[in-house]
């Protein structure tokens, strides 16, 4: 068969879903997108294009656009108690004398630019979800939840950290998710809560308080460490609202102010950070892209870009394997694994120690010395 009488379907319309929709599509299958929500899921921080990812987006044509609508954050201020500024970093300038080439877009920016490069050419199915997955002779049937049943040549899990992909083909979360002992929370509001593309980062002890301003709205991002996983629902916000506000009541700075724009906000998201380690992202007729596979975790800022990356080797390993589907899941385990586990090392032994210092001592020896880049 031909990639033209082959249907696929993809689990999950955020970066990895839409990225991996749109290169099989180029490679001629007829592409499914399912996603459990309504429509596109919107809001979350700024995405950082950086790398080989840049060249993933020239190829996609979606570069330019990218250029046009880029943000451009130009300070970080290390800020204590007393608001008082103990470090301020020119973000944009010490990236140019690394000679580092980066471009910064709104999240909702970006969905929508790959939203735009596949709709007419792929199929949709908001607000369903797969309920079961199950192999044929040369086919998977899904089961969705809204009752039908349908056949696909092959199935890739976009789905993200919580995948339902990987919990019916591969096995339960808790197999390969790694704890990294913190929670964080993202709230967006539609004002500016500090001068307009800066950066302000506060500290306490096991706890980490940042603001994002750019494009007239704040990020407000909430991060403190546990030891212990928490149980919770991540389906239930109410809860996670709750968890955040317990945490953080009592503390200093602006954060009784932060606390109540968390409470009033119409955006909230909150999860752990842990890390997805799979011995293999393939099996069968399913292959999983994106943090479903191997979320590097928040931390490393790099989830929108790793799903495209991701989503690129996929399809490139389809094309050099002539379509072979056996084959191409067996080089995009090979050949995109150093680059992932690069990525998750680096989290580990530097962002959370730096993002979330553990006492006093090592919060104002960061603050005086930065990131150390």
């Amino acid at each position: 068969m031909e990639p033209k009488d082959k249907k696929v379907l993809v689990s999950g319309a955020s970066f990895a879903g839409l990225s991996t929709a749109y290169w099989m599509n180029k490679l001629g299958y007829k592409v499914t997108v399912v996603e459990i929500a309504e429509s596109l899921k919107k809001g979350g921080t700024p995405v950082n294009i950086m790398g080989n990812t840049i060249d993933i987006v020239k190829r996609m044509g979606l570069f330019d656009q990218i250029q046009a609508n880029k943000i451009t954050m130009e300070t970080m201020e290390f800020k204590n108690s007393d608001n008082i500024t103990e470090r301020l970093t020119y973000t944009q300038i010490e990236h140019e004398e690394r000679g580092e080439v980066e471009y910064e877009i709104e999240r909702d920016s970006l969905l929508h630019l790959l939203f735009e490069a596949v709709k007419d050419d792929v199929e949709f199915i908001f607000g369903d979800s797969i309920m079961s997955l199950e192999e044929k002779d040369n086919s998977v049937e899904a089961a969705f939840k809204n009752g039908q049943k349908r056949s696909f040549h092959l199935v890739f899990g976009c789905d993200g950290i919580h995948s339902a992909v990987r919990k019916y083909w591969f096995g339960e979360e808790a197999l390969f998710s790694h704890f990294l002992k913190t929670y964080f929370s993202i709230t967006i509001v539609n004002k500016l809560l500090i001068a307009e593309n800066t950066t302000q980062m506060y500290n306490e002890p096991g706890k980490m308080v940042m603001l994002n301003a750019y494009n007239n709205k704040t990020d407000i991002v909430l991060c403190f460490f546990s030891e212990n996983e928490i149980l919770y629902d991540y389906r239930n916000e109410a809860q996670q609202r709750e968890i955040i506000l317990n945490q953080f009541t009592g503390s200093g700075w602006r954060v009784p102010e932060l606390l109540e724009e968390v409470k009033n906000s119409e955006t909230f998201y909150f999860d752990k950070l842990c890390q997805m380690k799979m011995p293999s992202w393939t099996k069968g007729r399913v292959a999983l892209v994106g943090d479903a596979g191997y979320c590097a975790s928040p931390a490393a800022g790099r989830g929108g870009s790793l799903a495209m990356d991701g989503a690129t080797a996929l399809a490139d390993a389809f094309e050099k394997c002539d379509s072979n589907f056996e084959l191409a899941f067996e080089e995009y385990n090979q050949s995109f694994r150093p680059f992932i586990d690069e990525v998750q090392a680096d989290v580990i032994n530097f962002g959370l120690d730096m993002l979330i210092p553990r006492t006093e001592e090592a919060i104002r020896k960061r603050n005086m010395e930065g990131f150390g880049f």
